[in-house]
């Protein structure tokens, strides 16, 4: 196991790609003045853990691709202009903060700044705007932005996979060398600005998913959230990503990751199962994940709007004007609105089709009501764009051309750069809101137009509408966009069923004025209380809460380049000295020595379970020195550890996890239990086996002490479902029976009250101490979850009556990893160095041959002498 990674992320491979100017970013930014005429610099990367804060209070970090800002240059005077782009997310968050709440942001510039002036624009932004800008070298902003983001995660991201080269670009390596680099130049921006035991890094989407790990590695306290507005999808898509496991192991770097729907997080907790082997559990109804002793939080919150932005819009005069237009204009015309980008994944020509659908079935329709769809501008560019956008044009003309009239047009595509007044307008005055995307994160279109249609008293005035009379919205919405579930009124749609969603919009249309109302009441409460701000202060609030504990543990980095990640264990958890141990060792007199055995004394990978000779030769040793009492403790049956073990006579075994305990070859099996209470078998054994028939992959395995359901090789999540079924089943049938059923690592067992390796431990040391051999040292080592057990029961022999001392307690696990112990060995090499040090302790504390008589000649000679 490596203790530390020092190696670059950015020397990964041999990227012909990451050779970028280097000068671009290695500048530090300026310092306060931290003693009178000194300002502090940290030029580079730097290898300690400096304080650079740019001050010592806790401030908001937020790192986007973006930053919320517009740039243009002053044609006359060259210079750069910069202001707040006030519809961004970035800018809006800060309403859930007191003004006070100092906010950086970090990310990069939407124009192009010269080398020569990326310095001077950087002090700019920082000293007037608290930004700061990452300039990523224009081959790098290619293929990272346009190429890895737009063309390969996006797409992946909402279902899309490239099966031909026509539908989707397939993976390319140089493009994912690209995003990892941009990710650190990212990274290099927040290191020049951050205190890490004060600040929290707040990372935005899908564009800076390994951004997290570069962090973690220079700071492994850092408090450190990701939030992701896309959606995140099922396994089955995700797993066929070849850099899955490193974009996940980078969003787990994290101590709160965000998702607008339990759908989203619960595909990235399937996925974090199926493919990196980690389970998750509810914490006081908190979603926790363990990741190498760090409880990576799942947080679900839906995205918000800035209620005070769209109203102050609606209190333009330019919006009364243009909602008094569209009434005269669509005089006695039910208006249904569309808004939404040009894009594959919005729907927008499924819309087309069912409102052909909608006049086609449904004859009242024609002549009366109308779709205005706005189509925003594309963000990306591509042959599926241009693809969408021609069929929606062809789809619109031909309903126009079969249901339109002189003076009527069903559909009005408008195809431009809408002004916002002008869509809210559109928002305030249509009859119904019909959002069709196929696939989409969130989409705050429903909110906006809940929002709309509750007015402001501005605009009732304006248009002189009564502030009492009643508001009424409709809303059919896909049930593919991530504002749905917070929408329990509108009327939910498949959209590829057009059938349905012609239907849904008829009845949207004709739907009485009180049911209207009481629809916009539930969704205008839920949407006014659930704004921007409520959104960024819950998310903060739990990043808090989930990064409390940072400074209460021991933290160690461990793997290389990608896969480097934090583990974080108690203070008192420390790697156990061989010199320690062996001081202790050589000064006690009577010793217990208690060891499991697969992933203790043999690999748990290994195929080969049998001990090694150096196995044998080390237990042999110890066995031989007549101060110990050495146990083997393991869930295996007596006759393979019997077999295995045989050269060591004096070696004791405790098998099935203690149903069969024997102290020596020489000595028989013992146990308390008799064939006559296994009557409990006949009624698992046909439970078990029913599972086993409908788990794939599950099996049986039959102990004479246990019965257990193992179903590693299933389903993930299929196996889990079936085990806590099993888990019920078993328990209820087995409530008057003399056993206990638990489940644990992709097993449910089935066995007799009293049998643990705890209470095996128990029994040897009780015995020692009724022959009047209390141990004044035990030791016990395992690497599993069973012998948990057997550190927590010999822990607590230390406050037994029954023991006339308190013995030196050893209890170690292997593998850094939580535990009940105090120690831990990294892996079984560990463990056999250790034992070959006791061993060789115990042979050089006897006596040589002839050293004994010797010895006691002299003392002899030495009493004859002074008695004379």
């Amino acid at each position: 196991m490596v203790s530390r990674s020092c190696a670059n992320f950015l020397d990964l491979s041999s990227w012909d790609l990451l050779d970028f100017p280097q000068t671009q970013t290695q500048r530090a930014l300026p310092r306060v003045m931290t003693v009178p005429g000194i300002v502090s610099e940290l030029e580079g990367d730097g290898s300690s853990d400096v304080n650079s804060s740019t001050g010592s209070h806790e401030r908001k970090i937020i790192v986007a691709n973006m930053l919320p800002l517009q740039a243009k240059k002053d044609a006359e005077t060259g210079q750069w202009c910069f202001t707040w782009d006030e519809d961004s997310l970035l800018i809006q968050l800060r309403d859930g903060f007191p003004s006070d709440t100092e906010f950086v942001y970090i990310g990069s510039l939407n124009a192009d700044i010269a080398i020569n002036e990326q310095e001077a624009v950087s002090q700019k932004l920082l000293s007037e705007f608290n930004c700061v800008p990452t300039f990523l070298p224009k081959e790098i902003q290619e293929k990272y932005y346009r190429g890895f983001c737009k063309h390969h995660l996006w797409p992946l991201f909402h279902y899309m996979l490239p099966m031909f080269p026509d539908h989707g670009d397939r993976f390319d390596r140089r493009l994912w060398q690209a995003y990892v680099s941009a990710n650190k130049i990212f990274s290099d921006r927040v290191m020049e600005v951050i205190n890490p035991e004060d600040d929290y890094v707040w990372i935005q989407d899908y564009h800076l998913m390994v951004l997290p790990t570069f962090l973690r590695k220079r700071f492994n306290r850092i408090k450190l959230g990701f939030f992701l507005h896309s959606p995140f999808p099922s396994s089955e898509i995700y797993r066929t990503l070849p850099v899955r496991d490193d974009i996940l192991r980078g969003l787990l770097n994290c101590d709160l990751i965000g998702f607008h729907t339990f759908d989203y997080a619960r595909h990235f907790l399937s996925c974090c199962s199926r493919m990196l082997g980690l389970d998750y559990e509810s914490k006081r109804g908190h979603i926790g994940l363990d990741y190498f002793g760090r409880t990576v939080f799942i947080k679900i919150l839906p995205i918000g709007i800035h209620i005070g932005r769209l109203e102050s819009v609606l209190n333009l005069p330019s919006t009364a004007a243009k909602m008094k237009e569209i009434q005269e204009q669509f005089k006695g015309k039910k208006l249904i609105l569309g808004i939404d980008d040009m894009d594959i994944f919005k729907g927008i020509s499924l819309k087309l089709i069912a409102m052909e659908h909608l006049f086609e079935t449904y004859w009242h329709m024609r002549g009366k009501c109308v779709l205005i769809q706005i189509v925003n501008p594309a963000r990306a560019s591509g042959k599926d764009v241009e693809e969408a956008k021609r069929e929606i044009y062809v789809t619109a003309k031909r309903i126009n051309e079969r249901y339109g009239s002189p003076g009527y047009e069903p559909v009005i595509l408008i195809d431009r750069l809408v002004p916002r007044y002008e869509k809210t307008a559109y928002y305030a005055m249509a009859d119904c809101c019909l959002v069709n995307a196929v696939r989409d994160g969130m989409n705050l279109v429903p909110y906006k137009y809940i929002i709309c249609r509750q007015g402001t008293p501005g605009i009732d005035k304006a248009m002189g509408t009564s502030r009492d009379s009643p508001r009424t919205s409709m809303l059919v919405v896909s049930e593919f966009i991530g504002c749905s579930p917070s929408l329990s009124g509108a009327i939910r749609v498949n959209p590829w069923d057009v059938d349905a969603v012609a239907e849904a919009v008829n009845l949207a249309l004709k739907m009485s004025e009180a049911e209207k109302r009481l629809r916009h009441e539930k969704h205008y409460h839920y949407v006014s209380t659930h704004d921007v701000g409520y959104w960024a202060k819950s998310f903060l609030q739990d990043l808090e809460r989930a990064s409390q504990d940072h400074y209460n543990k021991r933290c160690w980095g461990i793997g290389f380049g990608l896969s480097f990640r934090v583990l974080s264990l108690s203070p008192s958890f420390r790697k156990l000295s061989i010199d320690h141990i062996v001081s202790t060792y050589r000064k006690t007199e009577r010793r217990a020595i208690f060891l499991d055995y697969d992933g203790t004394l043999v690999p748990e990978s290994s195929l080969v379970k049998t001990p090694t000779a150096e196995v044998l030769s080390v237990l042999k040793s110890l066995c031989e020195d007549p101060k110990n009492t050495v146990f083997i403790v393991s869930g295996r049956g007596w006759e393979s550890l019997s077999e295995w073990l045989s050269p060591c006579e004096n070696l004791g075994i405790a098998a099935e996890h203690g149903y069969f305990i024997r102290w020596s070859s020489k000595k028989e099996w013992e146990t308390c239990y008799s064939s006559a209470e296994a009557e409990w078998k006949n009624i698992v054994e046909p439970v078990m086996r029913s599972y086993m028939d409908a788990t794939d992959g599950s099996t049986i395995e039959f102990k004479e002490s246990a019965l257990v359901w193992h179903h590693q090789d299933a389903d993930p999540d299929f196996g889990s479902c079936q085990a806590k079924e099993l888990l019920d089943h078993l328990e209820s049938v087995l409530a008057n029976e003399p056993v206990v059923v638990k489940r644990g690592q992709h097993i449910v067992e089935v066995k007799p009250q009293g049998v643990s390796k705890g209470l095996a431990v128990e029994k040897v040391i009780h015995r020692m101490v009724e022959d009047g051999n209390s141990p004044d040292m035990v030791m016990c080592i395992g690497d599993d979850r069973s012998d948990e057990d057997m550190f927590e029961s010999i822990l607590n022999t230390v406050t037994n009556p029954d023991l006339p001392m308190r013995p030196e307690i050893f209890a170690c696990t292997v593998g850094r990893k939580p535990s009940k112990a105090k120690y831990f060995l990294d892996d079984v090499t560990d463990v056999l160095k250790l034992l070959e040090g006791l061993g060789a302790a115990s042979s050089s504390s006897k006596p040589e041959y002839g050293q004994e008589s010797s010895s006691s000649s002299s003392q002899t000679h030495v009493a004859f002498e002074s008695i004379i």
